[in-house]
């Protein structure tokens, strides 16, 4: 393909990704397709020659990709959590598949390495999160002790891919730093993580991949705590979890907490946590066993993107203990997927983990020390010029605009629960979780619960057959709501393109079902 070629076909392209968004809200928000659909479709092997696909591809597009899409920019779209996509960030993928680094050393590229460690100090601090998760401050103390600087053990941020990846990267560190000091001969102790009962499944995942669970359903390393009326880790029931543990000679050693959970959108108690794994009790229980402090992981996969808004920041009281913090702006902060922001607090206690060097990855400044190599903050070695995105999306919104973005969501929830509350067919189950909303249909006078759960997923199912709209449900889990809890529709407000008319479409349509 020439340079003339590649431009033509390019700017086609980009003109019909703006087609698309200009259109996508004529679309069904959902596909009607069923499982084989496509797959039966296509030919069962390549082309042994090039078919020059340029031609007909606009037309391919239009009638068999675009139709069987599930439209996750569509501004109905309120299902999971939003996966926000923007101008600024899909012209930074282009910039980073354009360039094509591969930035795995600070020498196959530093600035793909200074501009991800800029821009993640711009998002440290945007978000209200202490200094000492940022490069500058680990920077500032290159070449201090450890015993005479505080800054000299900082940390900092990189891009992962997603909060899956960065919770398996925490586990990971955190298992290495229990067992910093165990001697190659000596018996490992029986390791103990910890999570709230509505944690995200990833924290179950990385237990799987790091050997510490051998299925989903494996309980012998991982602990699901239960959470309290209002889907928060009860935090009496961590410390007592932990504590029988310590006393039967096992070693906790990692505590995942959650700013809005998936479910609910339940936001931990970060301070409480904190507190309690300081107590001496937690630490002291059984003295012969020597750990070192444990590791306490914050997942703000979707919550912490509101922290963007000063007035949402009391969830970070206590993160100054978090060991490490994950934040998705490929969720709400207008990046396209895939980037997870993940923040360390001792960058040391990372890459003493991660860190491996073959000959064939030996360079002088890496060798020197004054590098940054974020192979060593991640699983895989190659990595994207992710930062790119992020870059441009700071840059083209400002942390203003951005702010605008998160309020007027917010706003956009509260309306939507002001609307369920004034209409006795409904249950608000508990207040909107910043811009999500769970719902479900009253139980009718002598109706079970299990009847009236049935019918908030019937009505759901009818709301999603329309096209119109894409909902999902979870079911909660506090004790308030019972055992097993009641069905819950999930209403998660994030969109790009979604305004006040579009939540007020769903209220309509789901009234008019109930």
């Amino acid at each position: 393909m020439s340079g003339d070629e590649f431009r033509a076909q390019g700017h086609a392209l980009i003109d019909w990704i703006a087609t698309y968004w200009d259109r996508v809200e004529s679309l069904p928000v959902r596909s009607a397709c069923v499982p084989g659909d496509f797959f039966a479709s296509l030919p069962a092997h390549a082309p042994h020659i090039g078919d020059n696909p340029w031609d007909g591809l606009v037309r391919e597009l239009d009638t068999r990709i675009v139709p069987t899409l599930t439209h996750w920019q569509h501004p109905s779209f309120f299902a999971y959590f939003p996966a926000n996509a923007s101008p600024p960030a899909v012209l930074g993928e282009l910039l980073s598949a354009g360039l094509g680094v591969q930035g795995m050393l600070w020498s196959t590229s530093p600035s793909c390495t200074e501009l991800e460690m800029g821009v993640m100090d711009w998002l440290a601090r945007a978000l209200g999160l202490p200094e000492t998760f940022t490069h500058q401050a680990r920077l500032s103390g290159v070449g201090a002790s450890s015993e005479t600087s505080a800054i000299a053990s900082a940390g900092g941020g990189v891009i992962h891919s997603t909060a899956s990846e960065a919770v398996l990267v925490a586990m990971v560190a955190a298992r290495h730093r229990a067992l910093a000091n165990l001697a190659d001969d000596d018996t490992e102790p029986h390791l103990m993580a910890y999570a709230s009962a509505q944690s995200h499944a990833s924290v179950v995942k990385a237990a799987m991949i790091a050997g510490l669970a051998r299925h989903a359903d494996d309980r012998r390393h991982v602990t699901l705590v239960s959470t309290d009326e209002t889907g928060r880790v009860n935090v009496q029931a961590l410390r007592a979890s932990i504590v029988a543990d310590r006393a039967i000679g096992r070693m906790p050693f990692f505590v995942c907490a959650t700013l809005g959970t998936t479910g609910t959108g339940a936001i931990d108690n970060l301070a409480a946590i904190g507190a309690v794994l300081d107590e001496k009790a937690v630490l002291d229980e059984n003295p012969p066993l020597t750990t070192r402090p444990i590791w306490l992981h914050v997942d703000g996969a979707w919550g912490l993107s509101a922290c963007i808004c000063p007035e949402f920041r009391a969830m970070l009281d206590g993160i100054e203990r978090a060991d490490s913090i994950c934040v998705n702006p490929h969720k709400w902060l207008l990046t396209n997927f895939d980037c997870d922001a993940f923040f360390v607090r001792d960058a040391k206690e990372l890459t003493r983990a991660l860190s491996i060097t073959p000959e064939y990855l030996r360079n002088s400044a890496s060798d020197s020390g004054a590098a940054t190599d974020f192979r060593d903050w991640q699983v895989p070695l190659g990595r994207r010029f992710r930062a790119l995105k992020l870059w441009l999306v700071l840059r083209h919104y400002g942390i203003a605009g951005l702010q605008t973005f998160i309020r007027e969501h917010v706003a956009l929830a509260q309306q939507l629960a002001q609307w369920i509350r004034a209409d006795s067919r409904f249950v608000l189950v508990m207040e909107p979780s910043l811009s999500l909303v769970c719902l479900s249909l009253s139980a009718r006078p002598g109706e079970s619960q299990a009847d009236a759960d049935a019918r908030t997923l019937a009505l759901m199912e009818r709301a999603n057959a329309t096209g119109k709209v894409f909902l999902t449900h979870t079911r909660a889990s506090n004790s308030a709501l019972g055992e097993q809890g009641r069905i819950l529709l999930r209403v998660a407000i994030g969109g790009t393109h979604t305004e006040e008319r579009h939540v007020r479409g769903l209220w309509d349509l789901v009234a008019q079902f109930a």
